[in-house]
């Protein structure tokens, strides 16, 4: 078992941070952190990402995060970010490039997928947890209906996915579930709130545990 699977598997959750502006990538790990959240995607959709993920691993032992880039769609990205120091990838997609590079660097990696089929290409390129994006569009149903063919399958629900709705996914059977503007809005990550961050955080993170 990966570090990444164990991570998730202990905290439930993955933060997916798409913003157009970080001001400082290591505070916002620490507010995350400090909120629950343990592991960090940043993505190639933010400009210059490979800089905020040095700044992210500086100061990971400080604030006890792994830290990744999602949205890889190249190999090409795929160097870059293992370079630049992430510690796991994540695509939208089957990216067979990826997975190579990945593999050949011993870093793990989630391929997104959404159909059976695409599960199983997923799974047969050496992706241990597969990603279902976009995971509003299906429900935790569907995570339950995929176990049948495939199953102890470790399935990472991405893409509408907030505080109402997280348990449900879990309770399906995901091993952990992606939380995004609900926990790291665009605007609140730009401006540097942290703290309110934090809060956002705790209150997704508390919001994964089943109250009877």
């Amino acid at each position: 078992m990966s570090t990444l699977e164990q991570l998730l598997a202990a905290d439930r959750t993955l933060a997916v941070v798409r913003a157009d502006h970080i001001p400082d990538a290591a505070q916002l790990a620490g507010a995350l952190a400090a909120g629950g959240i343990r592991t960090l995607e940043l993505t190639f959709t933010t400009p210059d990402v490979e800089t905020h993920i040095r700044r992210v691993v500086e100061t990971a032992a400080e604030h006890q995060v792994m830290v990744g880039v999602g949205t890889v769609l190249t190999a090409r990205q795929a160097h870059s970010a293992i370079e630049a120091g992430a510690q796991f990838l994540v695509t939208p997609g089957i990216r067979a490039e990826v997975a190579q590079v990945a593999q050949a660097a011993g870093v793990p990696f989630s391929l997104g997928a959404m159909t059976p089929t695409e599960v199983a290409q997923a799974r047969d390129l050496g992706s241990d947890i597969v990603k279902i994006f976009p995971a509003k569009q299906v429900g935790p149903g569907y995570l339950k209906d995929l176990q049948g063919p495939y199953p102890g399958i470790k399935l990472l629900p991405s893409g509408g996915i907030n505080e109402k709705n997280a348990a449900d996914f879990l309770a399906a059977g995901a091993l952990a579930v992606c939380c995004g503007t609900s926990v790291v809005p665009p605007k609140l990550v730009a401006e540097g709130d942290w703290h309110e961050i934090t809060n956002l955080a705790q209150i997704f993170t508390q919001s994964l545990v089943p109250h009877n």
